[in-house]
């Protein structure tokens, strides 16, 4: 009796028969990501200074650095939108950050269409020591030397993340293309 080769039903994602990939955790959990790291300043954590990387604008540079086709370039305007309801800055600061954000990564996409670790890093590093003093100055305050040594912890903080914060991207796009069992 022959046995049926089992590698011929499935792949990296799981069995081929009668399984696919869900088009709202294909979509929606790169969103979802975001919208609950937007959340984090409503943590109980008690701090002098700023100290707690933004949580949302370093998944939202993953996603984009990992998976660039997934937002499209308006994405910034409801994702920042999200994250000014939560993150106590002025209305409209993320949603101007953000969007500046997804326009930068798009003309860095097309000049650098293949990345590795260190460019990202870089890229990332980059892209947080511009978004944190914008912050403090979209916010109203005078970004003087010793303003700028308060934030000097949640940027460092913030670049040192972020490849722990890759990473956890990665897993969750590897759930995000799991396929589920599907019916008819």
């Amino acid at each position: 009796m022959e046995r049926f080769d089992n590698k011929a039903r499935r792949d990296a994602f799981g069995s081929k028969i009668n399984r696919d990939q869900s088009p709202v955790l294909s979509y929606g959990l790169p969103w979802l990501s975001i919208l609950l790291a937007s959340l984090t300043p409503l943590w109980p954590i008690i701090t002098p200074a700023p100290i707690v990387p933004p949580f949302a604008f370093l998944l939202l540079l993953s996603w984009r650095m990992l998976r660039p086709d997934i937002f499209p370039l308006w994405a910034g305007l409801p994702l920042g939108f999200w994250d000014d309801l939560f993150s106590g800055q002025p209305f409209g600061s993320a949603i101007l950050l953000f969007s500046l954000t997804f326009i930068a990564l798009d003309l860095i996409e097309r000049r650098f269409p293949w990345r590795g670790f260190w460019h990202n890093w870089l890229t990332a590093a980059l892209f947080i020591t511009v978004y944190l003093p914008a912050a403090v100055l979209i916010s109203g305050a005078a970004l003087s030397l010793l303003q700028f040594s308060l934030i000097l912890p949640q940027l460092l903080l913030s670049v040192a993340a972020f490849p722990i914060i890759m990473r956890i991207v990665a897993l969750l796009d590897t759930i995000r293309l799991l396929r589920i069992k599907t019916i008819g």
